[in-house]
């Protein structure tokens, strides 16, 4: 089953969606920022429209698009495709949004699936929980099917371990016990996809590798694909002080994704079942 897909947010996550899409005959369009990104999107084939999150898009730009994802954080007021495109996406007949597994707050390192009740602390948490809630809420009203994607760390080509050791800015923090879940962008990518082809009432699924591990583990194995020596161990209490806000909420909370749902619902087979696979092809 293909038909037009419709991006709110044609970024690292969106831009890798929509080039799968295609290629798999998916007639995609979507949302930038700024002129300069509407000309590169344009240069590489695809129908690019300028939201600033606050004006509603024409409705000749969706296109009648059959499938509608949305990969923009919210804000505080909520999140702006709802806002300002409601009337447009209550006609098509499927609605997806990506997630974040943030929604699950800290589980001391435990492992966490679908069935988890969502209970977040951190601020941007309970603003993507709210948005979840608002587009299943849209679905509901627009008999539309509603998947919604639960992402961990995202890592790719040009956001890796690999890149922070190449950069000399790879740390290996010292936070015994602490783990973190990650998916690669290309199974985002692979997951949405099978996700749009089957004909389903729509789901939560969480979108993780299977293999949570430390950011120092990471780090090493990065350093030992590059043949770059390993950085020393640098323990939480004095690396916290010297970290942004943001990067220290991480450290927060500490869980394990399930992701077995994805793979007995939508058949997902992992393309980079875990962080090494995926670091040594970003290093090849």
């Amino acid at each position: 089953m293909t038909g037009r897909l419709f991006i709110f947010g044609l970024g690292y996550c969106g831009i890798a969606i929509a080039k799968l899409a295609r290629a798999a005959g998916w007639r995609v369009a979507g949302t930038c920022r700024t002129g300069e990104k509407a000309a590169e999107l344009t240069e590489q084939g695809f129908e690019a429209h300028l939201f600033d999150g606050i004006t509603s898009l024409p409705a000749q730009a969706f296109g009648k698009a059959t499938h509608v994802l949305c990969t923009i954080a919210p804000g505080t007021t909520g999140d702006p495709a709802l806002k300002t495109s409601a009337h447009v996406l209550r006609e098509a007949r499927w609605l997806g949004y990506l997630s974040t597994t943030g929604v699950y707050g800290d589980h001391g390192g435990g492992w966490v699936d679908e069935e988890t009740p969502a209970r977040p602390a951190q601020p941007r948490s309970i603003e993507r929980l709210a948005t979840e809630r608002a587009w299943q809420a849209m679905g509901m009203e627009a008999g539309s099917a509603v998947d919604i994607f639960r992402l961990p760390g995202i890592y790719g080509p040009g956001r890796s371990a690999i890149d922070q050791v190449k950069a000399g800015t790879a740390r290996r923090i010292d936070k015994p016990g602490q783990v973190f879940s990650r998916i690669h962008v290309a199974d985002i990518a692979g997951t949405v996809l099978r996700a749009l082809g089957q004909a389903r009432a729509g789901a939560i699924y969480n979108v993780a590798d299977d293999l949570p591990a430390p950011t120092g583990e990471v780090v090493a194995f990065a350093c030992e694909l590059l043949g770059k020596p390993v950085p020393p161990a640098v323990p939480w209490d004095e690396a916290a002080p010297t970290m942004s806000a943001m990067a220290r909420s991480f450290y927060a909370e500490n869980r394990r994704v399930r992701n077995d749902k994805i793979k007995k619902e939508l058949g997902v087979a992992l393309r980079y079942p875990t962080y090494k696979e995926g670091l040594r092809a970003i290093a090849s």
